[in-house]
């Protein structure tokens, strides 16, 4: 769960960082919405990699995790 809120916190400070700079640079309102969440994204993407393959490990393992022990009860509850 950790690495998920970690790629979330990144994701949102990359975020707001580009909206920073764009601020800076004179992009007011909706432009300013659209282009960080644009650039955010393209930034994300290539810097935050290694932390979305974690996340994403760990949602697969948590979600295998569950399956697991949701055959298990299936096989406990009906025994044929």
């Amino acid at each position: 769960m950790r690495s998920v809120l970690l790629y979330t916190a990144a994701r949102f400070g990359v975020f707001a960082a580009t909206a920073g700079v764009l601020f800076l640079v004179g992009a007011r309102g909706f432009l300013l919405l659209l282009l960080s969440v644009l650039i955010s994204g393209v930034i994300s993407f290539v810097l935050l990699s290694r932390q979305r393959d974690a996340m994403s490990s760990t949602v697969t393992t948590g979600i295998q995790e569950r399956r697991r022990r949701l055959q298990q009860a299936r096989a406990k509850e009906d025994p044929s």
